[in-house]
């Protein structure tokens, strides 16, 4: 009998000890419903159990669940309310934690120690210290919970008299001190109580060793990371860094392939170097090796390459981490939408959007500016208003984005509205707000309340006008045909000119064909920068337009001769999901698949536009050529191309949207203009300065651009 109800108590004990583990368990991978039917199932509860269980709803951000089980315990014990501070501190309520402690009716070190890291964690290390006098009695861990407070508060000589008043210091108080020092650049201190430590184990040398990094010795790092008696992925991987961190990719390459194993944080320092460098097919190769990929892999990869204008392929990217059941991450999803502001992606724009509210990231302030310049970019300004109207906390960022994208749209009256509704909130504006303004009053030729704006920066708000303000003064000025006054405020500015500032100049003496001014500006842009094909390009405008070929001809030798190459022109349209290029020229095209029936679609519009009365511009063919030749030429520049391919693609009713990425010429303006009214559609135009909005035969630039 006495061996039976020894059994059965053993059983039962063993049972609950099982139960319990199952709870803790249950409580880990966030089933809190089914830890609870554990906890409810049990025939006998002990302390355990009801801690257990407290546990879990603290563990899965259920703090009023734990206090009202909590409260239903039987009995308590020192490690029962023990839980109930911690669980409080883990979920940041340090002020319940607090009224908790005081309340509680025994206190160990644990308790005194819990509370101390609940003011650390918050950033209250005063009252931290407080408390910390107050002690009894203070074990090795009270003892670094609080210096690691002051360190964190950057006390760091307060933290050493602390340190030095420790009866016991084990390894992680000495590792905790030295890094401290080196947190704060302080590394003779830091090696010198290195060098002092009675005993060193992988993590000592590894925060050493990261000092050395941090603070760019990273020769003195790899000479300590040599004589390490033991080194483990962290170490490695913090040598690694020393060499991404200060582009020497060359021996970071030699120690990443000495690697014993390659963790996937290495591989994907690996990468970020390499993006840093801007060598991206290195970056890939690196990407396509790692086996094991995490999201910041992914979204290192996607950065990279949208980092560095290779926009396809980051697109190309997110669907296969997609595809492959990777869940993106923010970073990778910020990415992404740059990538569709750049491509002017508006339907995967949507798409992540979509993902953003999802995640309850919609409400951030940088998101949403992020969203709004989006929006911009793809052309539908009726959406970005709609994220700017519903953010709840505009910061001045959010602003500009609107203001500017008005502008850019050739809406200036409603970027002027803006402006006013900013100032009349009491809201101060920035430089960059400045710029969008006087953009728009560029933009619309309001000369008057262009120069009010720009003369009310300095006096009414106290802004110094900046090299930009001065270019959208000149432009503004110029575009009107006030070139003698553009000049003369280019000669009073108070600092140089730059290359921005005569290409301002240039482009409004081609609008009013001002050769002289034209050579003047241009041999100032070409000192600037030797290498910039604008300026040469623009030159060749105006001699083409005024029949001056020699002169065209002599532009076109001296880029031969300094090596400057004119970026081809290049359109393109989005059509599902799918990003379709086309560049200028009828040969540059013929591998499309659907090349034929571009070609016809193209042929048919420019015939219907000619009965509607479009009379090619050979002004815009920049070689002597005759007439049928330059015909020819016009007929195939880019943005034609893709307009033709979206009448043939879009459906009727869906605004057709084009990208190109130099400037529009004057010829396939007006071409596009009789398309939108032959053909009834909306098509918008993105070029390199602006958004032209055609409808029924009307530019929303008002010809002027």
């Amino acid at each position: 009998m006495r061996f039976l109800l020894i059994h059965c108590r053993t059983y039962c004990s063993n049972a609950v000890i099982s139960e319990n583990l199952h709870i803790a368990r249950y409580g880990r991978l966030g089933q809190i419903h089914n830890a609870r039917q554990v906890f409810d199932g049990l025939r006998e509860k002990n302390i355990v159990s009801w801690n257990s269980m407290v546990a879990c709803y603290f563990q899965n951000n259920q703090p009023n669940e734990a206090r009202n089980l909590f409260e239903q315990m039987p009995e308590r014990s020192t490690v029962s309310w023990n839980g109930l501070i911690s669980g409080y501190v883990k979920n940041r309520m340090v002020k319940e934690a607090r009224e908790v402690f005081d309340k509680m009716p025994h206190r160990n070190v644990i308790s005194w120690t819990a509370m101390i890291r609940g003011y650390i964690q918050e950033g209250l290390v005063s009252e931290a210290e407080t408390l910390f006098l107050k002690m009894p009695e203070r074990n090795v861990v009270s003892y670094t919970v609080m210096f690691g407070g002051l360190i964190q508060d950057n006390q760091i000589d307060k933290a050493r008299e602390l340190f030095n008043t420790m009866p016991v210091k084990d390894v992680v108080a000495w590792t905790s001190m030295v890094g401290g020092y080196c947190q704060t650049g302080r590394l003779a201190e830091a090696r010198q109580l290195f060098d002092e430590m009675p005993e060193r184990n992988v993590f000592s040398w590894t925060t050493m060793i990261s000092g050395y990094v941090q603070n760019n010795h990273v020769d003195v790092a790899r000479k300590l990371f040599e004589v390490m008696p033991h080194k483990n992925e962290v170490s490695w991987t913090a040598m690694l860094n020393g060499y991404t961190q200060s582009g020497r990719m060359n021996e970071a390459m030699e120690l990443y392939y000495a690697m014993p194993y390659k963790s996937v944080v290495s591989c994907n320092a690996m990468i970020l170097g390499f993006s840093q460098n801007g060598d991206v097919d290195k970056a890939r190769n690196i990407f396509n090796q790692t086996i094991e990929k995490d999201n910041a892999t992914w979204s290192t990869m996607i950065k990279t390459y949208e980092r560095h204008g290779f926009e396809l392929e980051a697109l190309r990217l997110f669907t296969s981490m997609q595809t492959q059941g990777v869940k993106p991450n923010f970073p990778s999803l910020i990415s992404i939408l740059s990538v569709c502001s750049n491509l002017a992606n508006l339907d995967h724009g949507r798409q992540i959007h979509s993902q953003l509210v999802k995640n309850l990231c919609d409400t951030d302030v940088y998101v949403n500016s992020v969203l709004i310049t989006m929006y911009v970019k793809c052309g539908n300004l009726v959406k970005a208003k709609i994220v700017f109207d519903k953010s709840p906390n505009k910061d001045i960022v959010m602003w500009n984005s609107m203001i500017t994208g008005y502008s850019q749209h050739g809406l200036g009256e409603e970027s002027l509205k803006l402006f006013d509704k900013l100032c009349s909130l009491s809201i101060s504006p920035d430089d960059v707000t400045f710029i969008g303004v006087l953009s728009s009053c560029s933009y619309t030729g309001n000369i008057n309340k262009g120069v009010e704006i720009f003369n009310s920066m300095k006096l009414k708000y106290s802004i110094d006008p900046k090299t930009e303000h001065y270019a959208c003064m000149v432009d503004l000025l110029g575009r009107n045909g006030k070139l003698d006054e553009a000049m003369s405020l280019i000669k009073n500015m108070p600092m140089d000119p730059d290359a921005i500032i005569w290409g301002s100049l240039m482009g409004s003496c081609r609008i009013h064909m001002n050769l002289e001014m034209a050579e003047i500006a241009a041999k100032k842009v070409i000192e600037l920068e030797p290498t910039n094909s604008g300026p040469y390009i623009l030159l060749s405008n105006i001699y083409a337009s005024k029949k001056k070929w020699c002169e065209v001809e002599d532009v076109r030798k001296r880029m031969r001769l300094e090596k400057v190459k004119k970026s081809p022109g290049c359109s393109w349209i989005v059509i599902g999901k799918e990003v379709h290029m086309f560049r200028g020229g009828e040969s540059e095209n013929s591998t499309h698949v659907e090349y034929d029936l571009i070609i016809q679609m193209l042929e048919y519009l420019m015939g219907l536009i000619r009965e509607a009365g479009y009379c090619p511009d050979g002004r815009f063919v920049l070689h002597d050529v005759d007439e049928e030749e330059k015909v020819h030429s016009l007929g195939y520049h880019s943005e034609k191309l893709a307009v033709a391919y979206g009448v043939l693609k879009v459906p009727k009713g869906i605004v057709i949207r084009v990208m190109k990425n130099l400037r529009v010429c004057g010829d396939c303006h007006s071409a596009i203009k009789l398309i939108s009214k032959v053909v009834s559609r909306e098509i918008v135009l993105r070029d390199a300065n602006r958004f032209h909005h055609f409808k029924d035969g009307v530019c929303s630039c008002r010809d002027y651009w």
